[in-house]
């Protein structure tokens, strides 16, 4: 599964990543102390949901051979003590019986349940 690892330093809040082999920078923007060197927190939970919803759905369609041309992932965190997401789906190429089989789809991916339900977090120190 999934190993990650997160370090900061003295660059206030510019932080470096390493997931599973892979870097990436996560950093808050100027208006909250940071430098905006990279995604912010929130950034990089809707990019996970957008990339898990986008594959699950591609693979949905071609495992049943549907002729999905393009779909795009819109989504936007609302809210500060409330949060919720709004996700949108632009489907091109099916029809709308698919389409309305593929949204289906989308709440049920694993990201998506991951959210809906929750998740344990233990932590310990080392």
């Amino acid at each position: 599964m999934a190993q990650g690892i997160a370090r900061i330093g003295k660059d206030r809040y510019r932080t470096e990543i390493t997931v599973n082999g892979r870097d990436l920078t996560a950093d808050e923007p100027p208006a909250l102390g940071g430098q905006g060197a990279g995604f912010a927190p929130y950034d990089l939970l809707l990019a996970s949901l957008g990339a898990c919803t986008a594959i699950t759905l591609r693979m949905y369609a071609d495992r049943k051979g549907w002729p999905l041309e393009s779909l795009e992932v819109g989504l936007r965190l609302h809210g500060a003590e409330e949060r919720r997401i709004d996700r949108t789906l632009t489907i091109a190429g099916l029809d709308d019986e698919q389409r309305a089989r593929m949204a289906d789809i989308a709440e049920r991916t694993p990201v998506t349940l991951t959210l809906k339900n929750g998740l344990p977090i233990d932590t310990r120190l080392t």
